[in-house]
């Protein structure tokens, strides 16, 4: 378990509970909901990931699934999207079925943006409603694929993953619509912003330049930030350079100046206070702790 030293924190992990690297070289990892949290009594308690986006399908029992403070009582087919980096923690009875899903976030974002939508990027609860056949096979499907080294895994299981994406992104779009047309261009200017995000993010532009450049005054962004995704537009650029640092401190060799350097930061000595602010630990500590 990886924690930071700040108070009540909120524990970082690959899949709950572990303190190893991602278990497969394969881009998704699947697994009943029963086979993790029947080993901590039925409660997976508050975390984060760094860099998977989680899918998680409760089938039939009851659950109590909290996402960034939002806590949704399930009692049918539901599907929980919790993006990396979300706090998210849940409550199961001892008859709960269903699956987790979890994507590498990389992998994630590739199949995003193929259907161009931001289903990924945000919490969401979806009702499975009269499609809950449809996904209960769709989850059976890639969970029987995944337990298996048959010819033709990998793309049976991208295209699998990529068949409940278009459901999300259907789902979502719905949603948006339903919505109404003010929050329907409110998401349009997240999305534009996220975007915006991942070309610049290295660069440390002001708040001010993000908001220029979509047409939109700094504190409309924030209002929107703060209302859509539960946070500031500086902590949603922060949050992605967090994520960054900590997949070059895990994946690569670059010492830390060369990550700090590789971000943007003028000195090491401040990308090292930033990280620890946002962590709780220095670069040099998270990466020993990995």
């Amino acid at each position: 378990m990886h924690k930071t030293s700040a108070p009540n924190p909120v524990p970082v992990f690959q899949l709950y509970g572990e303190t190893h690297a991602w278990p497969t070289p394969d881009p998704i990892h699947c697994e009943s909901i029963p086979s993790r949290s029947s080993l901590y009594d039925w409660e997976i308690r508050p975390h984060r990931h760094a860099d998977l986006v989680q899918l998680l399908y409760v089938r039939s029992g009851e659950a109590e699934l909290e996402v960034e403070g939002v806590v949704t009582h399930v009692r049918e087919a539901t599907l929980q999207v919790s993006p990396p980096l979300s706090v998210h923690g849940f409550r199961f009875t001892a008859q709960i079925d269903g699956y987790v899903l979890s994507l590498a976030q990389p992998f994630a974002e590739e199949l995003a943006r193929l259907l161009d939508s931001p289903v990924l990027e945000e919490s969401q609860c979806y009702a499975a409603g009269e499609d809950e056949r449809y996904l209960s096979t769709l989850f059976e499907s890639i969970d029987r694929e995944y337990a298996r080294h048959e010819p033709g895994r990998e793309l049976m299981l991208r295209s699998l993953v990529s068949a409940l994406l278009v459901w999300l992104s259907r789902r979502h779009l719905q949603a948006s619509h339903a919505a109404g047309p003010a929050l329907d261009r409110g998401r349009e200017h997240l999305q534009a912003f996220r975007r915006l995000v991942e070309a610049h993010f290295r660069e440390h532009l002001p708040i001010e330049r993000y908001a220029q450049r979509l047409g939109i005054s700094t504190a409309h962004l924030n209002a929107l930030c703060r209302r859509l995704a539960g946070v500031s537009a500086l902590q949603l650029i922060n949050q992605r350079l967090l994520l960054e640092a900590k997949r070059n401190l895990v994946y690569t060799g670059m010492t830390v100046q060369e990550v700090s350097d590789q971000l943007g930061f003028s000195e090491p000595a401040y990308f090292s206070r930033f990280f620890k602010r946002g962590t709780g630990q220095s670069p040099k500590a998270f990466r020993e702790n990995r």
